[in-house]
């Protein structure tokens, strides 16, 4: 089963009997499960009151639960400009009624030490002048084992990225940039947020259409190159959501 669509002018098709999901699953009470800037885990627990449980376990006769958490602390979840403005801009009317799938690349780097920071700088993009410059873009950090899916980042001071990192990513027009840190800014750094505001082009150009989801895990067995991305997000009216981005190997390209 494939999709068909244009990348650089020419006709290429992606695979969609291969999924590779980057999304990495919100678990409770106890279990494995990501986490960031300092909040408790989720909690997924039954309906309770006036004689009703919402747990078959407990004798009811549906499971019927509240589930309590923080998009942006407890797994993958996509971003919108309203993550720093004062007015709530919400992610959903992003993807309502709009495609959800966007030609991506998925590149692995290795931060830079400086002093005690790990920087991801504008040189790991050279490679994309190869590859072309798609409206979204995947990045796989180094070291990258299987425990980082369910990693507690809190006061880690994580890898970060630079503001002309982001700048030249809006100069090329990638306008979905998805990554497996917590953040693209540091953890702390006094409030500046400066990659998101580089990003999301505020105060004087603001990007409302483009997005930053963080908290993705790419496989080890991925390769680096062009894909084509599904970035399905739930619909929440608020600045992040929890969202699930697929990609889909491409075939061979075909010659005439």
């Amino acid at each position: 089963m494939v999709c068909e669509f244009i990348w650089n002018g020419k006709n290429r098709s992606a695979r969609l009997d291969q999924p590779i999901d980057l999304s990495l699953p919100l678990a409770a009470n106890g279990e494995p499960n990501p986490a960031a800037w300092y909040v408790d885990s989720p909690v997924i627990e039954p309906v309770r009151g006036e004689g009703f449980v919402g747990e078959v376990a407990s004798g009811g006769s549906v499971n019927f639960r509240n589930v309590m958490f923080n998009p942006h602390g407890h797994g993958t979840h996509t971003e919108c400009l309203g993550h720093i403005t004062e007015e709530i801009h919400p992610v959903d009317p992003l993807f309502r009624n709009q495609s959800a799938h966007f030609p991506c690349a998925v590149i692995t780097v290795t931060p830079e030490l400086r002093e005690d920071n790990r920087v991801i700088d504008e040189h790991v993009l050279d490679e994309l002048h190869v590859l072309g410059w798609p409206k979204a873009l995947v990045v796989r950090t180094l070291p990258n084992p299987e425990s980082k899916q369910h990693r507690n980042w809190s006061n880690s001071n994580p890898a970060y990225f630079t503001v002309h990192f982001m700048k030249r990513l809006v100069e090329q027009g990638v306008e979905h940039l998805l990554v497996d840190l917590p953040s693209v800014d540091k953890e702390v750094d006094g409030g500046r947020l400066e990659a998101h505001h580089a990003f999301w082009g505020l105060p004087d150009h603001p990007r409302h259409r483009s997005t930053i989801t963080e908290l993705i895990y790419v496989p080890q067995n991925v390769s680096d190159g062009l894909y084509l991305l599904h970035l399905g997000v739930a619909p929440f009216m608020n600045d992040a959501s929890p969202s699930r981005p697929v990609l889909f190997p491409l075939s061979p390209e075909r010659t005439p």
